[in-house]
C-alpha cells in the first residue's frame, strides 16, 4: 500500500457528494429496522428478509459502486490519473492502495450497519447478525474490486455496474438458479448462511464454492485494475 494514495483517495470519496449516498443507505436500513421493531414486527423471518432484500440485496452492491468506481473512475474522467500515474510508483501498488481504500469504506458502511440493523431485530439470536454482518463484509469486499477493475477499463462504469446490480444480481441472480452460482450477491447469502442457523434461512450454493469463487473474483480483479493501469499512457489515452 501507499499512505499518500491512500489519503487522497479517502478524502477524495469522503470530501464529495458521494460520501452522502454512503451515508444514506445504512441510515435507511437502520431506519427500516426501528420500524420494524417499533412496529412489532422484529423476528427472525423479518430480519432474514430485509438482510436479503436491502442490505445484502441492495444497499451492498451500490454501496460497492458508489466506494469502487469512486476510487478511479473520477481520476480517470478529469485526467488527474496522469499526474499519479507520472509518480514512481508502481502500478499494482496503486491499484491495491485504492482497492483497501474502497473495501474499507465497504467495511464501514456495509458491514457494521447491516450488524447494528439485525443486531436490533434479533440480538444475537441464531447467529443472524453475525452471519449478515460476515456476508456484508466478504461480499463488500469483492464488489468494491469488481467495480473499481470497471472503473479502470471503462468511462462508463456507473451505468454498467447499476445495470450489472440491477439487472444481474437483483433479477438474473434471484430468479434463475443457474445464475446464482456466479452471483456476489448468492455468495455473501452463502456465508450468511453458513455462520447463521436461521432455519429461514438458506441457499443452494456451497459455502466451498462460494469461498473460492469470492476469493478468485476479489484478487482476479485487483491484479487485472493493476495491468489495466499498466497500460495506461502518460497522455490519458488509453
Amino acid at each position: 500500500m501507499n499512505g499518500v494514495i491512500a489519503g487522497i483517495s479517502y478524502r477524495a470519496l469522503l470530501g464529495r457528494r458521494r460520501v452522502w449516498l454512503l451515508v444514506l443507505l445504512p441510515l435507511v436500513l437502520l431506519g427500516l429496522a426501528v420500524l420494524l421493531r417499533w412496529i412489532g414486527e422484529a423476528g427472525e423471518q423479518a430480519a432474514v428478509t430485509l438482510m436479503q432484500t436491502f442490505a445484502i440485496g441492495t444497499m451492498l452492491p451500490l454501496l460497492g459502486l458508489i466506494a469502487g468506481t469512486g476510487v478511479i473512475a473520477p481520476e480517470i474522467e478529469d485526467g488527474t490519473v496522469v499526474h499519479l500515474l507520472s509518480k514512481p510508483i508502481s502500478r499494482p501498488v496503486i491499484a491495491r492502495t485504492k482497492f483497501v481504500v474502497a473495501a474499507s469504506l465497504l467495511a464501514l458502511f456495509g458491514a457494521v450497519p447491516t450488524f447494528a440493523a439485525s443486531y436490533l431485530l434479533v440480538g444475537s439470536e441464531s447467529g443472524i447478525a453475525y452471519g449478515f454482518a460476515a456476508g456484508a463484509l466478504v461480499g463488500g469486499v469483492a464488489y468494491a474490486a469488481v467495480f473499481m477493475l470497471l472503473g479502470s477499463i471503462t468511462r462508463h462504469a456507473v451505468t454498467i455496474g447499476i445495470a450489472y446490480a440491477l439487472v444481474w444480481e437483483g433479477v438474473v441472480g434471484n430468479f434463475v438458479p443457474g445464475a446464482r452460482r456466479f452471483s456476489i450477491q448468492q455468495w455473501a447469502q452463502t456465508v450468511a448462511d453458513q455462520v447463521s442457523s436461521s432455519a429461514f434461512l438458506s441457499t443452494g450454493i456451497t459455502i466451498g464454492f462460494a469461498a473460492v469463487a469470492l476469493l478468485v473474483v476479489t484478487v482476479g480483479a485487483v491484479v487485472w485494475a493493476g495491468h489495466r493501469l499498466r497500460g495506461f499512457s502518460l497522455t490519458g489515452d488509453e
